[in-house]
């Protein structure tokens, strides 16, 4: 379960209340916001939860190219070359009289801030009547649970792949998993989850890792979890290994496929981890990708 390993890390040495002032890096909190959008009749909103900094060490992002060719994509999109930032992002989607959630981010004690983002949006927690879960990695599922450790939508079914499920209950601490499982519900990928929406196999980041797809009309929105973390380094180097997958090779083929499909299709992204919002389009750059951002 890296990407939990690594924010465990951060607490460890002190960074999950912000970014270290001699580093740089670290776990920081962020203002609440939601950004609302539509595709075909359904109202969409994303809600910023918490932003990572990761240093461009060579141990997360361009493993094995070395920290030289990192800093040589970095340079070239205008990016600072010594980090990499993430948004930890989350979908709020209106349904057949649904309201769902696509993920959770971080959850309070780890200063997420999507029950303030909720808020923003004009959504009470306790109006939630889904949440999908992408993949059991604790930057989305740590805000199923509130500060005091209970379920932080007490109304809403927790819906994820079965495979995520099983992973979950021999990674997450046993108080989560003990608090969540009488609300879940497992599917297998490809399941119709909810009105318009269908979970999509995403293989290689962690069993059961799934994208949501969004459907309403002719318009589309694919919701791909964490096959793309970076919306440079990701992009312009989908072969490169990326620590926080549990298959890397599969995970690098399901990353040029997806990829290569939203750059041919032109469908709507959201991506949880891309600079809030989070929107915008896969466009195709020589052998590579890059973000166009933007909310349609």
């Amino acid at each position: 379960m890296r990407a939990a390993i690594w924010v465990t890390g951060l607490i460890s040495l002190g960074l999950a209340g912000g970014v270290r002032a001699d580093s740089g890096f670290g776990l920081a909190s962020v203002p609440p916001a939601a950004q609302s959008f539509r595709v075909g009749s359904l109202e969409l909103t994303a809600l910023h939860d918490a932003q990572f900094v990761v240093p461009n060490d060579g141990k997360v992002f361009g493993v094995g190219a070395g920290v030289a060719a990192v800093q040589d994509v970095l340079r070239a999109a205008g990016a600072p070359t010594d980090r990499i930032t993430l948004s930890v992002n989350v979908l709020l989607v209106r349904t057949g009289g649904r309201i769902l959630l696509l993920d959770t981010g971080l959850g309070p004690n780890l200063h997420g801030g999507l029950l303030e983002s909720l808020r923003v949006a004009g959504v009470a927690p306790g109006a939630v009547t889904d949440v999908l879960i992408t993949h059991p990695h604790m930057d989305h599922i740590g805000g199923l649970l509130d500060a005091g450790g209970q379920l932080a939508f007490p109304h809403a079914t927790i819906r994820m792949a079965s495979a995520a499920w099983t992973w979950l209950k021999g990674q997450a601490p046993p108080k989560l998993v003990g608090v969540i499982a009488g609300h879940v519900q497992t599917f297998e990928p490809g399941a119709r989850v909810a009105p318009g929406v269908t979970a999509i196999a995403l293989p290689g980041h962690t069993p059961g890792h799934v994208g949501y797809q969004i459907v309403s009309g002719h318009s589309r929105l694919l919701d791909i979890g964490d096959v793309a973390h970076s919306s440079v380094v990701s992009l312009a180097k989908p072969e490169w290994a990326v620590s926080f997958d549990s298959d890397a090779s599969l995970a690098k083929a399901t990353r040029a496929k997806t990829l290569g499909a939203l750059a041919k299709d032109h469908e709507l992204v959201f991506a949880p981890h891309f600079p809030f919002p989070g929107v915008g389009h896969i466009v195709a750059e020589g052998d590579a990708f890059a973000w166009q951002a933007g909310i349609p």
